[in-house]
């Protein structure tokens, strides 16, 4: 909220003229008792006293109008920007995070406990603040008018603030648990939703039913629990405000039976303490979110307090064109699992095209993931153009890195944004200019509305081959220096995947390129071959030289017509 302190500072100002004349009406309303009860008022005086109680009751208002706009102002562009900033935190962490937690799940971290804040956060200032002011200006006006009222309502009010005080944090791990069985029914939700067909062709719908009935079930006990505990605040405070009106009534009507206070004070001290019980009525109704906000808060900070085990370099640039890369001594495994690749060394020089063959699980989209520097190797260092990756920052090596896979993700937005990834630098006709050299000139004409064309969800309505041209697209418009195709053609049939070698070949053209593949015909355009054997490299060489040495596995493969083994 410190950024937004100006804002603040006005409405502080606003409750302070609303509490202000808040506290000063009922003196009006006490002298228009003592001026009707007395025989010497005019009946024009009386008039005049009921306007002036009357208008300042209007601004009164009118400022706690006023100050409920700031406040919701404040608080959701508070959180808004904590929503922002919680989710730059998740896009930075590595994907063991990701792999551990579903989609659903972050959202309702993201969204959900955000907005138990910013319900919080917009009703604080006018609800706990404001209320808090008044009710420390009823009581200084009280012990003005009366010493012995003030003494009275100072002990009730501090002893109803200590006991809220301490009940206010019995609900938080109550809040805390029903917020992570909410997490869970969303990420349930949204995972059995994403898998829909493969649920309906399976015949699981029972099955699923039984497991959101559950899940629904835990949240239920969850919430009521929460809100049963949360409840004992508010119930206290029902307690303090009965007896409250007993007290106000017994002090005024012995002072005014004493003959020491006229009816319209006696009228004063009662209506008094009536304002008093408004604040502690509201702060005890802001107890229960606190304490939804004080769950919500341990799970914001626990998000944000994991932090990704790849800490962003120095900032050491990577060289402009084509990049050298080196593998010396690479070692890795995930998490506690055993070594995924084991002591790889390997060196590829500005411009060359790399074939990379093994079998599933060999360690190839482990490769990729290390050159994104998604995860550091265990041992061994990984260099681009001669630049160590954990010297160099993270935005500026992905900026000199394209990857293509076999799984395109697109965006329900329109081509232009689905092809820049919404950077707006990059011009109409830049683009226009790299989907006709990538091959898609005629099927960009034929859009009803060109670039602002909005596809889909998931790029509905484009075929597989459409699909991987706009994923080159995208990677022909960073201009990288490394091309990586992980499989980018494993999904499509061999007519289709001619139809694409020209966008490869146009991809490719001076740049360095790692092809990984498990069709031997995919890997025809490199200049090297690797491949892999259960994260070691059985064989590493020039691809003329190994398809000529008819002992090299990769001619064995040729031979046998073996393509299927490295699938």
């Amino acid at each position: 909220m410190r950024p937004h302190w100006r804002l603040t500072a006005v409405l502080g100002l606003v409750l302070a003229a609303s509490t202000g004349l808040q506290l000063a009406n009922p003196q009006v309303l006490k002298r228009f008792i003592d001026a009707a009860t007395s025989r010497r008022t005019s009946a024009a005086d009386l008039t005049e006293t009921a306007l002036v109680f009357i208008g300042i009751a209007l601004v009164q208002q009118a400022l706690t109008v006023g100050g409920t706009y700031l406040s919701l102002r404040v608080g959701w562009m508070a959180t808004n920007a904590l929503r922002l900033d919680l989710a730059r935190h998740c896009l930075q962490l590595d994907p063991s995070f990701h792999k551990s937690r579903t989609p659903g799940e972050l959202i309702e971290r993201i969204d959900g406990d955000v907005t138990a804040l910013a319900n919080f956060f917009s009703q604080f200032t006018v609800k706990i603040l404001g209320n808090l002011l008044l009710l420390i200006g009823v009581l200084v006006v009280m012990w003005l008018i009366d010493w012995r009222g003030g003494l009275v309502l100072t002990l009730y009010a501090a002893l109803a603030l200590a006991t809220l005080t301490r009940l206010h944090a019995v609900a938080i791990p109550h809040w805390r648990r029903a917020r992570q069985a909410t997490a869970d029914l969303f990420g349930f939700v949204e995972e059995r939703l994403s898998g829909t067909a493969d649920i309906r062709s399976s015949g699981a719908e029972a099955y699923v039913m039984a497991r959101l009935s559950r899940y629904t079930g835990a949240r239920f006990r969850a919430g009521t629990r929460a809100r049963v505990v949360g409840s004992i605040p508010w119930s206290v405070n029902l307690f303090f405000s009965q007896l409250g009106y007993a007290v106000a009534f017994l002090v005024a009507a012995y002072l005014f039976t004493r003959g020491t206070l006229t009816l319209g004070t006696a009228f004063l001290i009662y209506f008094y303490t009536l304002l008093l019980f408004q604040p502690l009525n509201d702060i005890s109704r802001q107890v229960e979110d606190f304490q939804k906000a004080g769950a919500s808060i341990v799970r914001v900070q626990e998000l944000l307090a994991t932090t990704s085990p790849v800490k962003d370099g120095v900032g050491r640039r990577l060289p402009c064109g084509a990049l050298s890369v080196e593998f010396a001594g690479v070692s890795f495994g995930y998490g506690d699992d055993e070594m995924v690749l084991h002591d790889l060394s390997f060196q590829l020089v500005p411009g060359t095209i790399l074939g990379l063959l093994g079998r599933t699980g060999s360690g190839k989209t482990t490769i990729t993931r290390l050159l994104f520097r998604l995860y550091d190797p265990a041992s061994g260092a990984i260099r681009l153009g001669g630049v160590d990756l954990r010297d160099a920052q993270r935005s500026g090596l992905r900026r000199s890195v394209g990857l293509v896979t076999q799984n395109v993700q697109l965006f329900r937005a329109s081509i232009r944004d689905n092809v820049t990834f919404f950077d707006r630098s990059i011009s109409d006709d830049r683009i226009e200019s790299a989907l006709t050299e990538l091959g898609l000139l005629e099927w960009y004409r034929a859009l009803p509305n060109g670039l602002d064309t909005v596809l889909g969800p998931g790029g509905s309505g484009l075929s597989a081959g459409e699909a991987q041209l706009l994923a080159f697209t995208r990677v022909f418009l960073k201009e990288p220096g490394l091309v990586i195709l992980d499989e980018a053609s494993s999904r499509l049939d061999p007519a289709t995947e001619r139809l694409l070698d020209r966008a490869i070949a146009r991809l490719l053209r001076g740049r360095t390129g790692i092809v990984i593949a498990h069709r031997l015909a995919t890997v025809q355009r490199a200049d090297a071959v690797i491949i892999l054997d259960d994260g070691r490299i059985s064989e590493y060489g020039q691809r003329a030289e190994l398809v000529s040495d008819p002992h090299s596995r990769l001619s064995e493969l040729l031979r046998a017509g073996l393509e299927p083994v490295l699938g």
